[in-house]
């Protein structure tokens, strides 16, 4: 295969004000945003009315003396939040943006460290805004809720008719730091991550030439944007013209992917996974299981031969997504082979990518032309990807470069210095590339068991063969102490819903028990020294992030908190 067959053409830039009044010049009429008034109506937001947002806002913002400086931004998904980024960026100020689920106490040593000089704000954080600066111990000088947002952008139209030219005349650096952005590490305290404009506009640039987004996509924004995964995925839309929608929460995504008319998403496995669970309960409960297996082989020998008719074989399954819905990434972590398979084979293009906050954030993806179950594809266009220290099995550290990798850890020289060397950006991730070229990731270094007699374990590999068992809802493996060695454990947080249909009127011992003669079952199928040989149930979920990935840190100590 050459490398080039891989990829679509798609102009390039150096910052995101580039990218966005490319955009606005090539799509001025198109939607930009979809959204919901108080009453629950949809109405639109273009181009050209998001640019007039974006002037408006950051001349009133100039105007309050905010040019080049931090601006925090805290909230759920949302046009504010949208538009506050795009201002920031285009605008030549410095986004802060924070988790919206932060403690009291974490809210504020974030603004502390990053030295925010103003934080936009929605409803829901009025309190903690109000407590923040009865304390005043951050650098905040204004505390923008929506609707001073509305008020500064009246002043930025009013200093625009008056002939400001402020906002013209902005001159990006590219390459200086314009997002500060913190991560969910949990081992320790949060890094935050210094990432350029030419960091993101490279990043998207490439996902544009690896993938095939069209101007007439809508999107569901399912990540939080606080995260550079959701939000460089937003930016990355509105690069292609086409619609960003936000959801009304997990329990309304049926209704969203149908009254938006979604055709993509960008979402975790989890997520996913529940949505593939949803439908084929529906297929069992129908009786046409059987039916639609047989189909699925059919359809894929068809298309073969140039005969492309899943999507209308499959209509009243899509249709129960919306009826709209061609294509999902997924991200943040492994997604099950079957699950992606299934939706492939309907008619619905679901593709992993794999990367980090420090590559703001993609470092490989599969595309729809080239899909290899288990993978994370290829590295992207402008993205060298090589795996050193290698084992025995060719597994090793993943190392990247390229115009994607963060400038460095603000304020923590030794932490840079840590992950960089010979010019090389050291992922932590643990992975191989196979003779195609395609990327495959074994597990994290720090969540690695060591064995005494020097075995290693990746937990996410043996996590995977644990979640495919019906009775398990999520499952998080480690190493539990005991003498000088590790014991393989699990902790598993078993499926209510499952137990009730399939294992009625059984209590929560002898759950246990069915539950843990299916891991040993499992065991087999997996060299002795990585056989499970404890296991731990609750009903009660995991600590997470709001990527929905364990906190494995906190859940050790937790553990290790219940044995004493």
């Amino acid at each position: 295969m050459k490398k080039d067959e891989y990829f679509f053409t798609y102009p390039d830039f150096n910052n995101i004000r580039e990218i966005m009044m490319y955009s606005v010049a090539k799509y001025p009429d198109n939607t930009a945003f979809k959204l919901k008034d108080k009453a629950g109506n949809i109405y639109n937001k273009t181009y050209k009315e998001v640019f007039s947002d974006v002037k408006n806002f950051a001349t009133g913002l100039y105007n309050l003396g905010l040019g080049n400086k931090r601006i925090a931004i805290i909230g759920k998904n949302s046009y504010l939040w949208g538009l506050s980024y795009l201002t920031c960026l285009m605008g030549d100020m410095i986004s802060v943006p924070l988790d919206k689920d932060l403690e009291f106490g974490e809210l504020e040593e974030s603004l502390i460290r990053s030295k925010a000089d103003a934080i936009v704000f929605d409803e829901k954080r009025t309190d903690f805004m109000g407590k923040i600066k009865e304390n005043g111990k951050t650098n905040i000088k204004y505390f923008i809720s929506e609707q001073e947002v509305e008020n500064i952008q009246k002043d930025g139209e009013k200093l625009l008719k008056a002939g400001s030219k402020q906002f013209d005349n902005v001159e990006i650096d590219s390459d200086k730091m314009s997002i500060l952005l913190f991560t969910s590490g949990t081992t320790s305290k949060s890094k935050a991550v210094m990432l350029s404009q030419r960091n993101i506009a490279s990043n998207i640039v490439s996902m544009h030439a690896t993938e095939d987004f069209k101007d007439t996509d809508v999107s569901l924004a399912l990540l939080p944007f606080h995260h550079t995964f959701g939000s460089t995925g937003m930016l990355m839309l509105l690069s292609s013209g086409a619609a960003v929608s936000f959801p009304d929460g997990l329990r309304y995504i049926a209704q969203n992917l149908k009254e938006y008319k979604v055709t993509f998403f960008i979402g975790v496995p989890l997520l996913i996974e529940s949505i593939y669970k949803k439908v084929q309960k529906e297929i069992e409960k129908q009786g046409k299981t059987k039916l639609i297996y047989v189909a699925r082989k059919v359809t894929n020998f068809l298309d073969k031969i140039g005969i492309h008719v899943k999507r209308k074989v499959f209509k009243p399954i899509i249709d129960n997504l919306g009826g709209e819905l061609r294509f999902i990434i997924s991200g943040a972590a492994s997604l099950d082979v079957n699950v992606s398979k299934f939706f492939n084979e309907i008619g619905i293009k679901t593709i992993q990518g794999y990367g980090l906050t420090e590559s703001s954030p993609v470092l490989s993806a599969e595309n729809c032309k080239y899909i290899k179950y288990g993978s994370v594809g290829f590295p992207m266009k402008n993205v060298s990807l090589e795996v050193v220290d290698k084992d025995e099995q060719g597994i090793g550290e993943i190392r990247a470069k390229g115009p994607n990798i963060m400038l460095g850890y603000y304020e923590n020289e030794e932490a840079t210095n840590n992950v960089f060397k010979d010019g090389w950006y050291y992922t932590g991730d643990y992975g191989y590339i196979d003779s195609e070229g395609f990327v495959f990731i074994t597990g994290r270094k720090k969540n690695m068991i060591v064995l005494k007699n020097g075995k290693k374990i990746f937990p996410e590999e043996v996590e995977e063969l644990v979640n495919k068992i019906d009775l398990v809802k999520e499952s998080m493996v480690f190493g539990m102490p005991k003498g000088d060695d590790v014991v393989v454990s699990v902790k598993v947080q078993y499926d209510e819903e499952i137990a009730k249909e399939k294992y009625s009127n059984k209590s929560f011992e002898e759950l246990e028990k069915i539950l843990w003669d299916k891991i040993k079952e499992m065991n087999k199928t997996l060299p002795t020294y990585k056989y499970i040989k404890n296991m731990l149930m609750t009903k009660e979920d995991f600590i997470k992030t709001t990527t929905a990935k364990i906190k494995r840190f906190e859940e050790f100590n937790k553990i290790m908190a219940n044995q004493h």
